[in-house]
């Protein structure tokens, strides 16, 4: 069973929207391979309208390009990714986004997709920023026992 394959049965029921694409990283690419529910729930449509697609379909005009640039370097260059992106649900009302997007490495070490957990955060109030990961917290409250495991795996801590 491949990686790919293991995200497929088990990401169907995590709160977490994961997202995996191709490896093409210029348009119109990376496009969209395989998207759970939860990521199809966070940008209000249907996951059968998002493979096929490139992420940028959640792009608007608040979406900062640096952060993009950046993204888009830290995944040219191989590496993870975790930061802050405002995007935009089908029906146009923004949200902001913490992604962590790594690289998914063949048995040579080749890069064949990207696999990426989104999850929507609201800025916290009244607390004290030690960096911008302590500027936001999870939007949903959620009880799984699976979060925790993917905070022990290194997901969206940065």
């Amino acid at each position: 069973m491949t990686i790919v394959e293991l995200i497929r049965a088990f990401g169907r029921d995590l709160p977490v929207g994961i997202v995996i694409t191709e490896a093409a990283l210029e348009p119109p690419g990376p496009i969209i391979t395989y998207v759970n529910p939860a990521f199809g729930k966070l940008v209000g449509r249907d996951p059968d309208e998002i493979v096929g697609l490139s992420p940028r379909f959640m792009q608007g005009r608040e979406t900062r390009r640096a952060t993009l640039d950046i993204f888009h370097h830290a995944l040219k260059m191989g590496e993870r990714f975790h930061g802050y992106l405002t995007n935009y649900r089908g029906d146009g009302t923004r949200y902001r986004a913490e992604i962590d997007c790594r690289p998914i490495r063949n048995v040579r070490g080749e890069i064949e997709g990207f696999i990426s957990f989104e999850r929507e955060v609201i800025r916290r109030i009244g607390r004290p920023i030690a960096n911008i990961a302590g500027r936001y917290e999870d939007a949903s409250a959620s009880n799984d026992q699976l979060g925790n495991a993917l905070r022990a795996l290194g997901i969206f801590v940065a």
